[in-house]
Formats: C-alpha cells, sequence, structure tokens
C-alpha cells in the first residue's frame, strides 16, 4: 500500500468514525453526467472535448466550513497489474454554502474563494480520463472539512490529504468507468 492510499485510507476511516456518526449524516456526491458505477461519457475524457463532468452534493456535515474535492484512478495504468494512483483534478477551499459545480469548470473558474490544485500532469484543474488500456475506474471523492485552508499553492493530491488531516469531517464518494473506445 502505498503512503497516499495509507493517508486516504486512514482519513475516510477517521472521517467517519470518531466526529460523523455514519447514520446521522449522508453526505453524497452525484453528477447528472453518470451515475455510481456508471460509465463516463466521452465528453469529459480526452477521446471527447475533455469537460469536468457536473458535479451536486448533499447532507454535508452541519459544521462544515469549505469543502476539498479529489479525483484520481487507481487502476493505472494497467487495472490487471495497477501501479500508481493517477490524479486528475485536485480543488479545494469550496465554501460551505456550495452545493454544485457546473460542468466544463476551468482552472481559475472555481467559485469565489475556492483553489485548483495539481493533477499528475502537474496543472490545474481537470484533465479527465484517458486510459491506456481496460476499463479503470475514477474516484470523485469529496471531503467536508471544519476549516478554510490557507493557501497551499497549488497543491497536489499528497499536499491536500497532508493539509486536511484533522480537518475532515466526512466524505463523500462517487465511481465512474471508462474504457477507450
Amino acid at each position: 500500500m502505498t503512503l497516499e492510499a495509507f493517508v486516504l485510507l486512514a482519513l475516510t476511516a477517521a472521517a467517519g468514525s470518531d466526529r460523523t456518526p455514519p447514520a446521522a449524516v449522508t453526505f453524497k456526491l452525484a453528477s447528472t453526467a453518470f451515475g455510481p458505477g456508471g460509465e463516463i461519457p466521452r465528453k469529459h475524457t480526452c477521446d471527447g472535448v475533455d469537460v469536468s463532468p457536473a458535479l451536486s452534493w448533499s447532507g454535508a456535515p452541519a459544521a462544515t466550513k469549505s469543502f476539498a474535492l479529489i479525483v484520481d484512478d487507481p487502476d493505472a495504468p494497467d487495472p490487471a497489474a495497477p501501479k500508481v494512483v493517477w490524479v486528475h483534478w485536485v480543488a479545494y477551499n469550496l465554501p460551505a454554502d456550495v452545493t454544485s459545480l457546473p460542468e466544463g469548470v476551468k482552472p481559475g473558474h472555481l467559485p469565489k474563494g475556492a483553489l485548483d490544485g495539481l493533477n499528475d500532469w502537474k496543472l490545474p484543474g481537470w484533465r479527465g480520463p484517458c486510459p491506456p488500456i481496460g476499463e479503470h475506474r475514477y474516484f470523485h471523492r469529496l471531503f467536508a472539512l471544519d476549516s478554510k485552508l490557507p493557501d497551499l499553492h497549488r497543491p497536489t493530491k499528497v499536499r491536500l490529504l497532508e493539509a486536511i488531516k484533522g480537518h475532515v469531517l466526512g466524505t463523500a464518494e462517487l465511481v465512474g468507468t471508462y474504457e477507450k473506445p
């Protein structure tokens, strides 16, 4: 297990155990582009126009002050022999009163106060699925945080996970799949 996977697992476990009773809050992440476990449409991938899918969420813990978003692919490069978790999108300081992101969010055009991190192309913003082989899973994770973070100057996923440690109130997840035609 990589350090990154361990940190994510620990944060997710901590979010549901000591701060948010599982039955008390139903924090959900959804998309109008695809359902849970569904296929991500081509337009959101490198085989299309590569625009981010619309996302919406509900049921965040009442004490939420901001949200952080990470989208990644644990199946890279080959689902039969994954070697790396490939990061497609990192964003943070999404305001607590925001409950959605529209389709096609461009770097620097997040809601007021929100900031972009860096994906694994070393760029801000969304870069969609582009698997070299096989069907990959794409985990969209939204973290409800008990505070707004300082400017982390375009953090990577690992840096953002370090920064949110101890601040996660809950986590919502939506998984989509994609395989090149």
